[in-house]
């Protein structure tokens, strides 16, 4: 099984990048102040049957954190990974994002859908469409920012971890939550103060506009005790052409953590039905005889 880990030009930043496995290409893009580490366990599990492809995101893990708060803004990083699945990977890939990365994620396939063969977003959202509510939540993050640089990224995670959205991990193993939090605090306070104000839900260009035009199967999943988050879900497959929900028992906003042989059955029934939909080298695209608002309550 080939590995290997490097950095890739990115423009104006160094993203640094993981890829295991053999087979179709499968992008894997962790959630704010994760890393490639937070999404080796999907790796690992995934890298029998693909190609899978890591990125730290700008300002997470490896990758460069710059000063310059516009290369943090959102359509700034999706053409950074952009350029990274182009340089790392041949032909169209399929993509699973968790909360921003599931965010960044969706705007891949809004703007770069060529390099897109699938996407399976969890806990994901096109970002805020109120702009009362979009204001709002960028002033918080702003002086999350500035909370951030002023006590550090120990004093942050350990709030951040203890907000009422991340309760459910308490089922997870004392190891696993100590690993987890071991991950985040690998993260610098500007990379991660750049991201808030950035790549934010409030910060980012809401896709809401974009989401009849986007013709990329996709898989929202939520976990079952994520209500917030499944109305957003909910609402997304909708919107989207050819899009399905899938619940997640017993698990909150991190389903692929909580609950993780629950989400990879998901995972590997969506993307086989999207590879055996793909036409064969050489022969024609058939049209997809699957109702693609099919969700699974």
């Amino acid at each position: 099984m080939d590995a290997c880990a490097r950095f890739v030009d990115a423009g104006a930043l160094r993203l640094y990048a993981e890829l295991e496995g053999r087979g179709a290409p499968l992008l894997l893009l962790h959630g704010f102040t994760g890393s490639t580490r937070s999404m080796e366990g999907l790796a690992r599990e995934l890298s029998g049957d693909y190609r899978t492809l890591r990125l730290d995101l700008a300002g997470h893990g490896r990758s460069d954190a710059p000063h310059a708060a516009d290369l943090y803004a959102m359509p700034r990083c999706v053409d950074q990974v952009a350029r990274a699945v182009r340089e790392l990977c041949s032909g169209r890939v399929h993509v699973i994002g968790y909360s921003m990365g599931g965010r960044v994620a969706l705007a891949l396939c809004a703007t770069h859908p060529e390099l897109v063969a699938s996407a399976l977003l969890i806990g994901a959202r096109a970002g805020i469409e109120d702009p009362e509510e979009r204001a709002a939540r960028r002033r918080d993050d702003a002086a999350l920012a500035d909370r951030i640089e002023r006590d550090g990224v120990r004093a942050f995670v350990d709030a951040w971890l203890a907000q009422p959205l991340f309760a459910s991990q308490a089922r997870l193993s004392a190891e696993a939550r100590a690993a987890a939090r071991a991950q985040r605090l690998e993260n610098r306070a500007h990379g991660l103060a750049g991201s808030l104000r950035g790549l934010g839900a409030g910060s980012q260009p809401p896709l809401f506009e974009a989401l009849p035009r986007i013709d990329v199967p996709i898989c929202l999943v939520v976990g079952a005790e994520d209500a917030r988050f499944r109305d957003i879900a909910q609402d997304l497959v909708r919107r989207l052409p050819d899009a399905r929900l899938e619940i997640v028992p017993e698990a909150g906003h991190a389903a692929h953590l909580e609950n993780p042989e629950a989400f990879l059955c998901v995972a590997r029934r969506f993307l086989a039905r999207v590879d055996a939909s793909r036409p064969k080298p050489g022969t024609r695209p058939e049209p997809n005889p699957v109702d693609a608002r099919n969700a699974n309550p």
